[in-house]
């Protein structure tokens, strides 16, 4: 599985974003590959999921929709609700 930490840069906050998927992903006993960049480059890939937030999910959607299905956070340092989102998406 592929999922993509998305924020507006692909710098230091898709970078938290990833940490802490990964962290909730350990806790899970899950294995994916996790990795962290900017919308306009994750228009390019081909994950299984993308997690971001709500403004970039719109973002992505009003420059022809995201290449995944999107799982929103709002705030990428709180575990407890990335644990939500990634548990969500996992089914």
């Amino acid at each position: 599985m592929k999922i993509l930490a998305v924020c507006g840069l692909g710098q230091g906050t898709s970078l938290i974003l990833r940490m802490t998927i990964e962290s909730v992903l350990k806790e899970l006993g899950v294995e994916a590959e996790v990795e962290h960049m900017d919308v306009s480059s994750a228009k390019g890939m081909h994950p299984d999921f993308i997690v971001t937030s709500k403004e970039l999910a719109d973002t992505m959607e009003e420059s022809g929709g995201a290449p995944a299905p999107v799982v929103i956070v709002n705030n990428y340092f709180d575990e407890k609700e990335v644990f939500a989102a990634v548990k969500s998406m996992l089914g």
